[in-house]
């Protein structure tokens, strides 16, 4: 095991210096929320309050959040409302393409809630937004962070076929902690859902989150495992507990100890791997789309 410095949380209310940020201000931060706001849209930068919302909004960039904004799973990690869904707005790809297109995104992302009620998993909707945005923007790429499809292969190859040039699913956390962390989840099942996509010819990415309990061992199985089911690209961060009712973060990783796992990654495989305590999984996703 390598020995590199971990801060304890037994005092949670003092982050390190490591972990601030900068309030969001700025002309492009005030443009991006007037058009979120305008086209009522949902942002997972403002549903899963990411501490990089002032940075990405401020260079005119936001990841997008479809088929609403509650989802039928209760992570116990998210930030996300849980509850039973609204019925799906059949205009949303449209709304999501013209946003996107007075903002002038190089690269958009976008991502959804769980929709497990529905019987294609909201596979429909993915497909009209992307194939809504290439219409109007065809200079844009797109990345979808696409949820858990439950095995259904139709709906994933649905979603995935749109034209989008990267195609993302978040591992969220390793195998041991999937219980706690993803209890709707299956972690062999998501790996296979990367796989699936790999196979089907996509550029694939997947984040973790440390701080939640997780081992180095634990990690290294985790990059092990995705590396061999045909990943891409691998982002982790520093796991930020939303509110007290959530997970709490066992500790907080030192910036050192993320450089160490970049290399790791590298290591073991993994054509790109973005580490650092306020990465998220859409932070700095332009530059993922030609790796």
């Amino acid at each position: 095991m390598i020995e590199l410095p971990v801060v304890s949380t037994e005092q949670r209310t003092r982050r390190p210096d490591w972990l601030r940020v900068k309030l969001p201000i700025g002309e492009n931060f005030k443009k991006v929320r007037g058009l979120v706001d305008e086209y009522k849209l949902h942002t997972i930068c403002q549903s899963g309050n990411c501490p990089n919302m002032g940075e990405c909004w401020g260079e005119g960039t936001a990841t997008f959040m479809i088929l609403g904004n509650v989802c039928t799973r209760s992570c116990t990690f998210c930030a996300v409302a849980t509850g039973r869904p609204n019925e799906y707005d059949t205009d949303e790809p449209r709304r999501v393409a013209e946003a996107i297109q007075l903002m002038q995104v190089k690269h958009a992302v976008i991502t959804s809630v769980n929709r497990d009620e529905l019987k294609d998993k909201g596979a429909e909707i993915w497909y009209q937004t992307v194939r809504a945005v290439k219409e109007v923007s065809p200079k844009t790429t797109i990345e979808t962070l696409i949820p858990d499809t439950k095995s259904n292969w139709e709906a994933l190859y649905r979603m995935i076929s749109a034209g989008q040039e990267v195609v993302s699913h978040n591992m969220e956390t390793v195998e041991r902690l999937y219980r706690n962390v993803r209890p709707q989840a299956k972690y062999a099942r998501s790996l296979e859902q990367i796989r699936r996509t790999k196979e089907y010819g996509q550029r694939t990415k997947s984040g973790i989150m440390l701080g939640l309990g997780e081992t180095q061992d634990e990690v290294f199985k985790a990059m092990d495992d995705l590396a061999e089911n045909g990943l891409d690209i691998l982002t982790l961060g520093q796991y930020l507990q939303p509110t007290k009712m959530h997970h709490e973060v066992i500790e907080f990783i030192h910036p050192d100890m993320f450089a160490m796992y970049r290399e790791e990654g590298l290591r073991r495989g993994l054509k790109y791997v973005e580490s650092g305590p306020l990465v998220r999984s859409s932070y700095h996703a332009e530059r993922h789309v030609h790796v």
